[in-house]
């Protein structure tokens, strides 16, 4: 981490917009840099707790597939059937989350028991 900071002190800093900000900008590899440095504990949490994710954003992973459905078929023929694939997904991403095995998960929501009302 010195290196990084040694790094960024040798270079020019970013100008600033306005004629009023006062301090300097720094670069974005600086301002992660101090999070890091700042945040160690908190970043690094998942080297030490393996129940932590590395990444948090399961939610845009989550939405991927919906997005990536309009752009196949260019859009969804309505807004019922935009809503039933959204649930649908968010059902199985659940599934996932809690650990079950998704072809049972499934299997029960067809039957019209699906393990989400099930779970107490």
């Amino acid at each position: 981490m010195k290196e990084g900071f040694q790094e960024h002190a040798a270079l020019p800093s970013v100008p600033s917009l306005t004629k009023e900000a006062r301090a300097k900008k720094q670069s974005k590899g600086k301002n992660l840099l101090e999070r890091l440095r700042d945040h160690q504990a908190e970043t690094l949490l998942f080297m030490r707790d393996f129940k932590i994710p590395f990444t948090n954003n399961q939610a845009e992973r989550d939405l991927r597939m919906m997005k990536t459905k309009q752009k196949i078929s260019g859009t969804f023929r309505s807004q019922e059937g935009a809503l039933f694939f959204d649930r649908i997904r968010s059902y199985i991403s659940t599934s996932k989350k809690q650990g079950w095995n998704i072809m049972e998960a499934l299997e029960a929501a067809i039957q019209e028991q699906p393990f989400l009302c099930n779970a107490s």
